[in-house]
């Protein structure tokens, strides 16, 4: 019997969510000591050692319970374009300004207002990729999604001949991607991104940049040379390079609750998102926005981007070298994100399927991510689906969570190993 409400369609959820949703089923709360997430994308959000204080309170001016600019406040708007002045842009002619920049609730709010304000075009968008991109290629119509494979063999990068290839033989208007690339890890960072920001600029293709990884960067961690990566760095005409930059608090600065992102971009562009704003969501938490500022000072940011390297570098190893114990392979170390990419090909059935590991990972109190929700698939139009043989693996949480996350995959793949036996 169907017993839907008249009008509605099935809305799917996002693979995470779905992911969230099903642990909650089995027991799950997030307060519950006995449970381990290594799921859901959330960094620690505690105090770091190194890193600046955690705001403890906020103070809201009563002025700001009123309905702010869809665009976001101009203050803070101008504090993002000058944090990327100062990072990535010195001694550059062109310069952002509070105009290249649009506030935003959330990172998944924002590339919705992007998707939204886009025309009649074929969008190229890579697999594996975050898993909420295949909903938010779905619910707009005017553009057609073209999936783009990304190959272990070639380190899940592409090369730019072939990206060339696309462009010009599907017609490709713009691309979408994150970087680092969430679920591999893998970082497109200088040379390689300044080609392709050059090539996005000579073929006219729009490249849409999710950068809500920047900071986690590893290859420099422990230096004295702070690495964070942008995009924004080998831009030369801010308001005529057709590149679309989304960041925000929820990773780079482990405030996920907070709800802020913004997009960096050519004014042409900020104003139409900001008219797709207008219908979508109506603008960011106003209150907060005046608090956000300081997290944006120069000084902070590496403040706290250093210590977040130190210590997700330290997860990051400790995390391989448990997996790779137990059986599960690797094949790209991660460089960026704090994801790792795992190969379950190798374990015992039934765990070597995604799924399998997920439900039997439930059992034991832990929390993974199929890897078949990173294969973007816009309406379901492939049949096949690929990385049934992969899950996601967080190494976000505090390291004791780790601990304790990686104890239950043991407990999983010993418990399979003796019914095999």
């Amino acid at each position: 019997m169907n017993k839907t409400i008249p009008g509605f369609r099935q809305v799917p959820r996002t693979g995470v969510i779905y992911v969230m949703h099903r642990a909650a089923e089995m027991g799950y709360r997030a307060e519950d000591p006995a449970w381990v997430n290594l799921g859901q994308g959330a960094p620690e959000t505690n105090a770091l050692e190194g890193a600046p204080a955690r705001i403890q309170q906020l103070s809201i001016d009563p002025s700001e319970h009123e309905y702010g600019p869809v665009t976001g406040q101009r203050a803070l708007r101008q504090k993002v374009a000058d944090l990327y002045n100062s990072l990535y842009r010195q001694n550059k002619k062109s310069q952002y300004t509070w105009e290249n920049v649009s506030i935003c609730g959330g990172g998944r709010v924002a590339l919705t207002r992007i998707v939204a304000a886009l025309g009649n075009i074929n969008l190229g968008h890579f697999l594996p990729d975050y898993t909420a991109y295949e909903e938010l290629l779905s619910i707009f119509k005017a553009f057609i999604p073209i999936p783009i494979l990304l190959e272990p063999e070639l380190h899940y990068q592409v090369p730019l001949d072939q990206i060339k290839k696309e462009i010009l033989g599907r017609g490709l208007k713009a691309l979408l991607m994150s970087n680092p690339c969430n679920p591999t890890g893998q970082l497109l960072k200088d040379e390689a991104l300044q080609e392709w920001v050059r090539l996005a600029r000579e073929y006219r293709c729009s490249l849409i940049l999710d950068e809500f990884y920047s900071h986690y960067i590893y290859e420099h961690s422990g230096s004295s040379s702070l690495k964070t990566v942008s995009s924004a760095e080998f831009v030369e005409d801010v308001d005529q390079d057709p590149i679309i930059i989304v960041d925000g608090l929820t990773k780079n600065w482990r405030y996920p609750g907070w709800r802020i992102s913004w997009t960096i971009a050519p004014k042409e562009v900020i104003h139409a998102i900001a008219s797709a704003g207008s219908f979508l969501d109506g603008g960011a938490n106003n209150p907060f926005q005046k608090e956000i500022i300081k997290l944006l000072d120069a000084n902070y940011v590496h403040q706290e981007a250093t210590a977040l390297q130190n210590c997700f570098l330290r997860k990051r190893n400790y995390v391989l070298d448990r997996l790779l114990n137990m059986g599960i392979q690797v094949e790209v170390m991660p460089q960026g994100a704090f994801y790792i990419w795992a190969n379950l090909s190798a374990l015992p059935e039934p765990l070597n399927d995604g799924i399998a590991f997920f439900e039997a990972g439930l059992k034991e109190k832990v929390i993974t991510v199929p890897g078949v929700f990173f294969d973007v698939n816009p309406e379901k139009r492939r049949t096949y689906a690929r990385y049934r043989q992969y899950a996601r693996i967080s190494f976000g949480p505090e390291m004791e969570h780790l601990e304790r996350g990686l104890d239950a995959l043991e407990r999983v793949i010993a418990n399979a190993s003796k019914t095999i036996l």
